[in-house]
C-alpha cells in the first residue's frame, strides 16, 4: 500500500514542527534531500540550506536545541496548531500554509507563526521542501 502525499506531510509536521524529534524528522526525507528556510538569517543554528538527511538532521537537531534552550520560543502546542494542505497539478508537489502556535509563558500569550511549504514527494519521501517563515520565528 502506497503512502500519499499528504499522509507523509502530516508525519514530518509531527516528527518535526511538533514532536522536535530531529532523527525522526530526518528519515522522511530522501538520502539527497533539500531543504530550504530562505528567511532564516545566515549566522542562526539553522542554516540557509540543507542538503542530504544526515546534514539535515543535524541541522534540525541545532535548531531545536536553540528553540528550546534558552534563547528560544519553547514547544508548540499540537492542539491548538493547524494547517492548510493545497494540491497542485502536479501529484508530487504540493503546498502547505501552517500556523504554529506556542503556549505562552509567564503572561500566558500564546505566539504563533505562520510559514508557507513547498514540497516535492519522491519514492514516499520528501525530496524537496522550501520554506518561507514569518521573520520572528527566526530572529
Amino acid at each position: 500500500m502506497s503512502v500519499s502525499a499528504q499522509e507523509i506531510f502530516q508525519k514530518y509536521v509531527y516528527a518535526g514542527a511538533m514532536t522536535r524529534n530531529a532523527d525522526a524528522l530526518a528519515e522522511l526525507f530522501t538520502e539527497d534531500g533539500v531543504l530550504e528556510a530562505p528567511l532564516v538569517p545566515a549566522d542562526a543554528a539553522f542554516p540557509r540550506r540543507t542538503e542530504g538527511r544526515e546534514e539535515i538532521r543535524r541541522a534540525m537537531a541545532a535548531y531545536y536545541e536553540r528553540q528550546t534552550g534558552g534563547g528560544g520560543v519553547g514547544v508548540p502546542n499540537v492542539e491548538k496548531s493547524r494547517y492548510v494542505l493545497h494540491l497542485t497539478e502536479d501529484p508530487e508537489v504540493f503546498i502547505a500554509e501552517i500556523d504554529t502556535v506556542f503556549d505562552g509563558e509567564g503572561d500566558g500569550a500564546d505566539e504563533t507563526f505562520s510559514l508557507v511549504q513547498i514540497v516535492r514527494v519522491r519514492d514516499g519521501k520528501i525530496a524537496h521542501l522550501r520554506d518561507y517563515f514569518t521573520p520572528g520565528l527566526v530572529s
